[in-house]
């Protein structure tokens, strides 16, 4: 894949890691992104900084307001998008909901625009999620897919416990237009054929895509964390969405 060019208009990116990370998950697409000249925020969402007092404190509703808190750094007149990992995809589509007229594009990577009334797990237990609870069916599952020893022991040691309370939490939506925002689902974890499929079978997590309208579904072979194994292309991506031009 071919670089990007650098953005042509003033872009404002804002990079959401999902569970269990913080800004740092997405350094090597940022190093990418700037020598674009693509300015980016990243985020750790409340409850995932690492010394955080209490994160059953934590609700869903607190990660859309952060979400919400940095789209509005948007220079005037800057391009906006919005990138999504994995379970961020929740408070993300929440602070699209509100933000409609704001948000030019959104990249859900392996992820995909969540649906109102939807809930990760709404049976989870306790007040956190630590990445220990399902990092064996992780790995058996092939999502750990293409990353080192070194990045497996990182996340290890980085991964932070996710509240609960967003997992519990159903998100709430309203404005029907955000259905109409560009957008590009990066497929990694399953193929772009796999997400429809599963879509049209019913699969919660992805019935986003059966009703937004101006979806673009693109492969990206790799596993779940494609910021750590394939960050060329995946800020080829997004920049390519900062410029206009996905």
């Amino acid at each position: 894949m071919s670089s990007t060019p650098t953005a042509q208009v003033p872009a404002h990116v804002v990079l959401v890691p999902g569970f269990w990370l913080g800004a740092w998950a997405w350094d090597d697409v940022v190093s990418h992104l700037h020598r674009q000249g693509v300015e980016t925020v990243a985020l750790t969402l409340p409850g995932l900084e690492p010394d955080h007092p209490d994160r059953g404190s934590v609700r869903l509703e607190d990660h859309v307001v952060a979400i919400e808190r940095a789209l509005a750094l948007a220079p005037q007149g800057a391009r906006t998008v919005l990138v999504a990992h994995s379970g961020a995809a929740v408070p993300a589509t929440a602070a699209l909901d509100r933000h409609v007229d704001e948000v030019d594009h959104v990249v859900w990577v392996d992820t995909a625009p969540a649906v109102d009334g939807y809930a990760m797990d709404p049976d989870v237990a306790g007040s956190e999620h630590p990445l220990s609870a399902q990092y064996d069916e992780e790995l058996e599952q092939g999502s750990m897919r293409d990353l080192s020893e070194e990045q497996l022991a990182t996340f290890r040691e980085r991964a932070v416990p996710q509240p609960a309370s967003s997992l519990r939490e159903a998100v709430a939506l309203a404005d029907e237009r955000r259905l109409d925002v560009p957008g590009t689902v990066v497929c990694t974890s399953f193929s772009a054929a796999d997400y429809r499929s599963y879509a049209e079978q019913g699969v919660p997590f992805l019935q986003g895509l059966l009703q937004h309208r101006r979806l673009e579904l693109l492969d990206l072979p790799t596993g779940h964390w494609p910021m750590w194994s394939r960050p060329a292309e995946l800020a080829d991506i997004i920049g390519r969405a900062a410029a206009g031009d996905a």
